[in-house]
């Protein structure tokens, strides 16, 4: 199983900020600084006496404690800095390969992996359902778990939750794309058509 990344929710306190993220910095007492920041394409942002700083992958506490100290450094005695999310970008998960219509879709309420495939038009022709990868980064680490969409579907075991910027990619069957080929062809032939299959 999976481990889940951090909350999708703009109130939690575990919330992860993404590239886009929009934030609301307030530095109590010193009103010159408070302001609202947008997190960069590359996952940054830029604030006085802190400079240039990742913020995406990271709390806004763990922003605020970046920038609090950086301020310390700087000879501003205790400073009380807040980060909140004044609006967040839109979160996507992404499913590509052997589906309908592979792209990115939006991650709204509690998505699975079959409903995921499904917001994907479906599974392609050539699709092979019991390989089917997905893809999560948590606290820095890439995971990847294989999950059969055909035991799921039996009830052989639970639908996984996707979560934002999961990336799903769903494996394609080259045996039953070669049998196409091999059928479109043998009208063609006069004589009965014998495969050697390993």
């Amino acid at each position: 199983m999976l481990p889940a990344p951090g909350s999708a929710d703009p109130a939690s306190s575990d919330f992860v900020l993404a590239p886009l993220d929009r934030l609301r910095i307030d530095v109590l007492g010193i009103e010159d600084l408070s302001r609202v920041v947008q997190v960069d394409g590359g996952g940054n942002i830029s604030f006085p006496y802190a400079g240039v700083m990742q913020a995406a992958g990271r709390t806004p506490e763990a922003i605020a404690q970046q920038i609090a100290q950086a301020m310390r450094a700087n000879y501003i005695r205790n400073p009380q800095v807040t980060v909140n999310v004044d609006q967040a970008a839109p979160r996507t998960f992404t499913v590509y390969g052997e589906v309908r219509e592979p792209g990115n879709y939006p991650a709204v309420g509690s998505t699975t992996l079959m409903r995921a495939v499904a917001s994907a038009r479906g599974l392609g022709e050539f699709a092979r359902d019991q390989e089917v990868i997905l893809f999560r980064r948590v606290n820095g680490h890439d995971y990847a778990a294989l999950y059969n969409l055909r035991a799921i579907s039996s009830g052989a075991y639970a639908d996984p939750q996707v979560y934002p910027d999961d990336v799903i990619a769903v494996g394609d069957s080259q045996a039953r794309r070669r049998f196409k080929d091999i059928l479109n062809i043998t009208p063609l032939l006069l004589n009965p058509l014998v495969l050697l299959v390993r």
